[in-house]
């Protein structure tokens, strides 16, 4: 006569029959309504203790993780490591550590297994079914069989995917440091072998906040009350110069089953020098060139000023002359481009579609490319790609106008060279890439 189970157990081996019988419906609505042989197949595979006892075999070719290796290299064959953040020490630094209880495992191996940490994964009353085993619950062995040598050798093979093998190793293609822990460089033994691993718990908690605070409805709704200029009860983050590394490529379930989950995408926050950036940068308001404000700037004055006078100078039309006269437009090039980055960085997302801003759009579009994420008109007028030819023009005509009170005669051709130089430029075109880019990556985010 089977022992008589507690309602803990009886619970949880209703949860785990679930999850069985879920993966049994599932599969045989995809079969062909006469294919009895493998209808009879499925029924017999999908028995809860044939189930359990197939599980419990391939959750060897499982590992679970918290800090995994192929993220760092997809061909790295080492160790991974389980290390929930409680085992690990405090620090003052931000880590793994500052997880807590709520953490997500990861799990590398064989992805035709999934199934295993999936079922591993189901929750009661807050403890997954892998924590249990981990704990060698007595309720668990209860739920899994009668049979309590049965249950107790299924415990054993289920908590194993926590464990990283008796002997950990690096790989030639994971990275590694040398850390000088003695007194000699010239001695090896003076040295400690780094083999840093990819924090996935980490990654995925980072992830899942930054998720939140770019595209969740709260921050929409705070976004949107922003641009109202309407009063809310909360704020919202902005993440400058967020970057989006793909891991995996076109298979991220290869690195492991979060990165999966994450389609490949890990994200990478700046971690620059601090910029310095005026107090008084505000939006070009209430006029209608921002070159006037860009022409006011100290380091433009007198990169202006230098090349009237070496123009006035009348030098002789000699490769040095060109290259002297080059140098200095050039340098404007990079003040233009500054000037630009600065608005970007500098300036909410958005601020052109104040009712002041009276800019010719295609000075919008340039200064304020941000603005494309929340607004579906302005993002295809951007990508509209006629208006980076219009900033170059007026430039070119904006310089002109510059020696409207010298000697000089400033005409088309003049117009013509200027205008090319910008439009032509590596740095114009680089950062008008980059722009393109992240805004490519910003709106397959919210698809």
């Amino acid at each position: 006569m089977p022992p008589t189970l507690t309602p803990r157990a009886t619970a949880l081996r209703t949860l785990m029959a679930g999850f069985i019988r879920q993966r049994r419906d599932d599969k045989l609505d995809k079969l062909a309504p006469d294919d009895d042989a493998k209808r009879e197949a499925l029924l017999a595979q999908h028995q809860p203790a044939a189930w359990l006892a197939d599980a419990a075999r391939r959750a060897g070719q499982l590992q679970a993780a918290t800090h995994t290796l192929k993220a760092v290299h997809p061909d790295a064959r080492g160790s991974n490591l389980y290390a929930p953040p409680s085992s690990l020490p405090a620090r003052r630094e931000v880590g793994s550590h500052c997880l807590g209880a709520d953490f997500a495992d990861d799990v590398v191996g064989n992805a035709a297994a999934l199934d295993v940490y999936k079922f591993l994964k189901q929750q009661h009353d807050g403890q997954s079914l892998l924590a249990l085993a981990l704990a060698q619950d007595a309720d668990l062995a209860a739920a899994l069989s009668d049979d309590a040598e049965q249950a107790q050798a299924w415990i054993v093979a289920f908590a194993a995917l926590t464990d990283a093998g008796a002997d950990a190793a690096s790989h030639s293609r994971a990275k590694q440091v040398y850390w000088l822990v003695g007194y000699e460089p010239a001695k090896d033994e003076d040295y400690h072998l780094l083999a840093p691993l990819y924090p996935s718990a980490l990654a995925q908690r980072l992830y899942q906040t930054i998720q939140e605070h770019r595209f969740g409805e709260a921050a929409k709704a705070a976004r949107q009350a922003r641009r109202e200029q309407r009063d809310h009860p909360h704020g919202y983050c902005d993440y400058p110069q967020l970057a989006v590394q793909k891991l995996g490529g076109t298979k991220p379930q290869n690195i492991s089953q979060l990165n999966s989950e994450r389609k490949g995408n890990n994200y990478l926050l700046a971690s620059l020098p601090p910029q310095w950036r005026s107090l008084g940068l505000k939006p070009p308001l209430n006029t209608e060139d921002a070159l006037l404000r860009f022409g006011r700037r100290n380091d433009v004055r007198r990169l202006v000023r230098q090349l009237r006078v070496f123009l006035e100078s009348q030098p002789r039309k000699i490769m040095d002359t060109r290259d002297r006269r080059d140098e200095l437009s050039d340098a404007l090039l990079e003040e233009l481009l500054l000037f630009g980055k600065e608005m970007h960085e500098g300036l909410p997302p958005g601020w052109s579609a104040e009712a002041r801003c009276r800019l010719p759009e295609y000075q919008q579009l340039w200064l304020d490319p941000w603005r494309a994420d929340a607004d579906a008109d302005f993002a295809a007028r951007w990508h509209g790609e006629d208006w980076p030819l219009e900033v170059a023009k007026r430039f070119g005509r904006w310089l002109n106008q510059q020696f409207d009170a010298s000697p000089l005669e400033m005409g088309d051709v003049e117009f013509r060279h200027w205008a090319r130089e910008l439009a032509g430029d590596l740095g114009w075109q680089a950062q008008h890439d980059q722009t393109r880019r992240q805004l490519a990556a910003m709106a397959k985010e919210q698809a």
